[in-house]
């Protein structure tokens, strides 16, 4: 069998973002498919604002069979598809693309899932009637709103830099649970039971200035990015002793195995893949 076509029984999928060249995306399904048994391949895309949807169209009309969709498309993804499932409708975000057997472009948004599994299996976190602090407005942000909205948190604030775009998802949400918003500068000076850091600034190696009163002895502090090394959020966290400090990468594996089901029908073993990943760490990193 030549290489030709042995690629062409090979189904193709893709992360697409800006940057993207820190992606562990690839390595993560390729993974999820030797546990399962599935072949496929899985590319990194970086392209702009301008070019998103040439870029998705061609992948998809070139044989592609699913996309995830990272920093800054999230919305553009929103855009493009032509049906949305619940939770991406809500949101207003989707970070999975697909097609149905009709050949209808699918948005699904698999963060706030893959937040929630990570926070409750892995981290063991009660989010009933706490109090929960978001950092940041945008697409993330919309993506994991709904799911700890549904955990009857006793608070939810989103504060932003911008403060009309935190009052824009504060809107959007307000009827699935108590939620409200405000500037950085107006964070109410009390300790949380959850930061969530849902910025990009930590992929700049950039931070922003919080109130240090946020943070108490119990407070689990969660940033959604992820790295080989703390993220400057993590690292302001540490140094003012917040009980437990994590990145993202629980959650990345989270919505990369709800993805890969709803492209496969298959769901992979994220304990399994997270020892793989970082086999120096018996449990979470940073507990």
């Amino acid at each position: 069998m030549s290489t030709s076509e042995t690629n062409s029984n090979i189904d193709r999928y893709a992360v697409i973002g800006n940057p993207i060249e820190h992606s562990k995306s690839p390595d993560i399904h390729l993974l999820f498919a030797d546990q399962t048994g599935e072949r496929l391949s899985y590319e990194k895309i970086l392209t702009d604002k301008d070019n998103f949807s040439q870029v998705v169209t061609n992948f998809f009309t070139n044989g592609g069979k699913g996309m995830n969709v990272t920093v800054p498309f999230k919305n553009d993804a929103c855009e493009f598809v032509d049906e949305l499932t619940e939770y991406a409708k809500h949101a207003g975000a989707v970070n999975t693309i697909y097609k149905n057997e009709s050949g209808n472009f699918i948005g699904a948004n698999t963060d706030g899932i893959g937040l929630l599994r990570d926070l409750k299996k892995i981290l063991r976190l009660q989010l009933l009637n706490k109090k929960i602090l978001v950092i940041g407005a945008g697409g993330a942000t919309q993506g994991i709103v709904e799911p700890l909205l549904n955990e009857n948190p006793s608070e939810l604030i989103i504060a932003n830099r911008t403060v009309s775009k935190a009052e824009a998802i504060t809107e959007q949400f307000k009827s699935f649970g108590k939620i409200s918003s405000c500037s950085l500068t107006e964070i109410p000076k009390h300790s949380f039971d959850l930061v969530v850091h849902a910025t990009s600034a930590g992929l700049q190696g950039n931070n922003v200035e919080l109130p240090v009163e946020i943070i108490g002895l119990n407070t689990c502090c969660y940033d959604l990015s992820y790295s080989d090394q703390d993220t400057p959020f993590m690292q302001w966290a540490k140094n003012h002793n917040a009980g437990k400090v994590v990145d993202g990468f629980g959650m990345l594996l989270e919505q990369a195995a709800e993805a890969f089901y709803l492209w496969r029908g298959k769901r992979p073993d994220t304990g399994m893949a997270y020892h793989y990943f970082r086999p120096d760490v018996a449990q979470k990193p940073h507990l």
